[in-house]
């Protein structure tokens, strides 16, 4: 679960993306992603050693020299949490390293530039959202979507379960909403119901004003703050936003273009680790969230069990059970193209069909 202050600045460095040059080198920032010390190839402490793992049968045979594994890095857009958890099950699983590639996983946090990241070369594959996948190549970022995690995306809106609300309109019909108008679900939230008859104000990242004020809402993701306010005792009620018609892939999956016209088995491999990796932290996610623990010492493991299992549903939609795994479609990204030009945050789509070579 996303920490309230840094959630709070994660929030605004997403509301800000538009003001600021997707091509611009990465500035100083508050969180810096940091490498966890280890690569795909070494061991957790407490968990069986590297050789295992799954990737031993990929071992090969007796006198034939092993080929070097590709060193790779990851950067996430968020600090390790559940919503990354496929992603460390790959390393620890072997998934990674039976695709011939060492990964290195780097921490995100507020502010971190993943984009850039990727466009420029620092990383090879990054984390980002469809929305500013959009925004960065219509400003001629060197950037593809490979697959999308999360096929709906855990924006929601948190009110009081005792205010009876039956969907979002009727959230803001009276009361208090905390949230941040300059994002894009809020935008289109704002234009498809107005905001006339809620009182609006600032989102602080926290859930204490919500315990408190029964009259309050605020913006949440479902897999973060609602777990936060039922753990104080609270009646969260959650109503997503992609039921509203704004669903934007999340935790997407992007490399930079040249990568793949460079090395397109590389990418292919990624990606089949990933699913693979996520497949099995869906199965179970204790091991990857033991070890994504000990990076982030401020969530507990109940709350990361919680976040695992609020997730779920959010991942294996029915669609990704026909079409597998990270599946994405043109029809979903050309919505959202279309959705971000009428909210003016677009103004010209880029083409899809560009936008979507790399999908795998």
């Amino acid at each position: 679960m996303h920490s309230t202050d840094s959630r709070r600045l994660f929030l605004q460095a997403l509301a800000s993306l538009v003001a600021v040059p997707v091509l611009a080198p990465a500035c100083s920032r508050s969180s810096s992603p940091e490498g966890d010390g280890r690569s795909s190839a070494a061991s957790p402490a407490g968990s069986a050693p590297a050789a295992a793992t799954p990737a031993a049968s990929a071992a090969p045979a007796q006198g034939t020299p092993a080929a070097p594994a590709a060193k790779v890095k990851l950067a996430l857009n968020w600090v390790p949490e559940p919503e990354f958890g496929g992603f460390y099950e790959a390393r620890e699983s072997g998934a990674f390293a039976k695709e011939g590639l060492d990964v290195e996983i780097l921490g995100g946090g507020a502010g971190v530039p993943v984009v850039q990241m990727v466009a420029g070369g620092q990383v090879d594959f990054g984390i980002s959202g469809a929305d500013e996948v959009l925004t960065a190549r219509a400003r001629g970022a060197d950037v593809l979507p490979l697959l999308a995690v999360f096929q709906t995306s855990p924006q929601a809106i948190m009110t009081h379960e005792g205010r009876g609300a039956k969907g979002i309109a009727d959230v803001l019909k009276s009361g208090t909403l905390a949230i941040e108008p300059g994002l894009p679900y809020a935008a289109y939230l704002k234009k498809k119901y107005g905001f006339d008859k809620v009182k609006v104000v600032p989102y602080d990242g926290g859930v204490a004003r919500f315990v408190a004020d029964k009259d309050f809402s605020q913006q949440c993701f479902i897999t973060a703050e609602p777990i936060a306010a039922r753990r104080k005792g609270s009646d969260p009620a959650t109503f997503l936003v992609a039921s509203e018609g704004f669903n934007p892939y999340v935790v997407v999956v992007i490399t930079r273009a040249a990568l793949w016209k460079e090395n397109p088995e590389r990418v292919r491999a990624f990606a089949r680790a990933t699913r693979e990796g996520w497949r099995a932290y869906l199965h179970d996610p204790t091991r990857a969230n033991a070890v994504m623990a000990k990076l982030n010492t401020s969530m507990d493991a109940e709350t990361f069990v919680a976040a695992a299992e609020a997730q779920r549903p959010l991942i294996e939609t029915p669609e990704a059970k026909e079409k597998g795994l990270g599946a994405m479609t043109r029809e979903r990204w050309e919505t959202l193209a279309k959705q971000l030009v009428d909210l003016g945050v677009l103004q010209k789509a880029p083409t899809i069909d560009d936008l979507l070579v790399a999908a795998l």
